[in-house]
């Protein structure tokens, strides 16, 4: 017989991990399935939710307020020094010019408006410079200004030396003085001022931001809690469940006041722009024309048949500044873009007394062009009211004053944008603290039904 040898043939090898995770899975769905813990499971997304909500919320409140204050207390302040400092400059260079056709000794008021005017420069670009953001070309600008005034100055006071002596080269100083600010300084301010306006517009538009996440997250904490009431109403038969129904109102009310407040905030930041900020860059750019086209006026008498140029930028810079029929230019686009009868009522006055300084210069330059230059210079400079000098001061007077009300209407919109979000914070912290509470007691005491 031949033995039989059996082969031992090894069982089959079998992963355990898929039934183990198999188990799991049933173990935590059919806990799921087991009320008292699909509450405590629908318990801590509430609250995360509710929180999340708060978080963010709070987050944006903060942000956006740090915005606005910085429309107001930081971009809104450093557009000021640079508007102050564009016109403190022309305003200087055309009183300079000015004075020096007075021969001798200038006038006391003209030459305390030429220093006033280098003050007010000084103090402008000092606001600026301590206002620093770290852009190169902002930072370049305020250099060339604060390397260059002092240049100028003496320029200046070397010309007035030379002139009270009655010496033609203080003519020639003045125009390299007037050269001077006309292709560094004033080109720096308007980089300056474009620098700042700029900031000024990014942080306005941050303010006016609707908060769409902390919207969009309440209306999903609102959806749950109305799902979570439905759902126990069919499981308990009872409508209402005050914890939930608390909780419920305070996130509506969030949302809302999120909403709300954001409108409200972005029409007062808009109104601030619309009816304050943009009039007075209107208002500022026609200030800083007639200064200009003054101080040309003065160079071309100071030149003495040889400011051919000077006269032909004054004829160029009333155009841009009327327009070259008398009612178009700036003054024409401040009255028809004013948000207010006040406005347009100065740029149409402004452009009246435009009008008059253009006709008496037309007559100054037949008297100096007829040889006639000392009663040529006391048509610019006398104090007739005639006199092209009264008819600019009132010309400026005007628009000045029209930009110290636009500036304040800036700053009242600004601030009441912000009073908009006073106490928001705290409101957002303690309606936040109200749906995770009422969430946390509706559903509680669901669960403690079951015990």
């Amino acid at each position: 017989m031949v033995p039989v040898t059996a082969t031992l043939v090894p069982p089959p090898v079998t992963d355990v991990r898929p039934s183990r995770l198999a188990g799991l899975r049933g173990r935590f769905v059919g806990g799921l399935r087991d009320t008292p813990r699909r509450l405590a499971a629908v318990l801590a997304g509430l609250v995360a939710l509710g929180f999340v909500v708060g978080v963010v919320g709070f987050t944006g409140v903060r942000q956006r307020a740090d915005l606005i204050d910085g429309v107001t207390s930081r971009s809104g302040a450093l557009v000021v020094a640079a508007q102050n400092l564009y016109r403190a400059l022309s305003d200087a260079d055309a009183t300079a010019a000015s004075a020096f056709l007075s021969g001798g000794v200038e006038p006391a008021a003209q030459r305390d408006r030429y220093q006033n005017g280098v003050a007010e420069a000084a103090a402008a670009l000092a606001v600026i410079a301590a206002g620093r953001s770290g852009d190169g070309a902002r930072d370049g600008a305020v250099g060339v200004i604060a390397a260059e005034l002092p240049v100028y100055t003496g320029l200046i006071e070397t010309a007035r030396a030379y002139n009270r002596q009655g010496l033609p080269v203080g003519a020639a100083y003045l125009r390299e003085a007037s050269g001077l600010m006309r292709q560094r300084m004033l080109p720096a301010a308007q980089q300056l001022y474009q620098s700042v306006t700029a900031e000024l517009d990014q942080a306005r538009g941050g303010g006016a931001g609707f908060p769409w996440i902390a919207v969009l997250l309440g209306l999903v904490t609102i959806a749950a809690l109305v799902r979570m009431q439905m759902w126990l109403t069919r499981r308990t038969n009872r409508v209402f469940n005050i914890g939930l129904v608390g909780a419920t109102a305070a996130a509506v009310v969030l949302v809302g006041w999120l909403g709300v407040s954001a409108v409200v905030i972005g029409t007062r930041l808009d109104a601030s722009d619309r009816d304050g900020s943009a009039q007075v860059d209107r208002l500022v750019q026609a200030r800083v024309a007639a200064l200009q086209a003054r101080a040309d006026e003065s160079l071309t008498l100071v030149a003495r048949g040889a400011g051919g140029d000077f006269d032909k930028d004054y004829t160029a810079v009333m155009t841009r500044l009327i327009g070259p029929d008398g009612h178009g230019g700036l003054l024409r686009d401040a009255a028809e873009r004013a948000a207010d009868e006040p406005t347009r009522a100065a740029a149409d006055r402004a452009a009246g007394r435009a009008r008059d300084w253009l006709a008496a210069h037309q007559k100054l330059r037949q008297l100096d062009d007829g040889g006639q230059y000392t009663e040529a210079v006391t048509a610019a400079v006398g104090s007739d009211p005639g006199a092209t000098t009264s008819i600019f001061n009132q010309l400026d007077d005007t628009l000045a004053s029209a930009i110290t009300r636009n500036s304040d209407r800036f700053e009242f919109d600004a601030r009441s944008a912000r009073r908009g979000l006073s106490g928001m914070d705290l409101g957002v912290v303690v309606l936040t603290g109200l749906i995770v509470i009422g969430s946390a007691a509706g559903i509680q005491r669901r669960i403690a039904e079951y015990r």
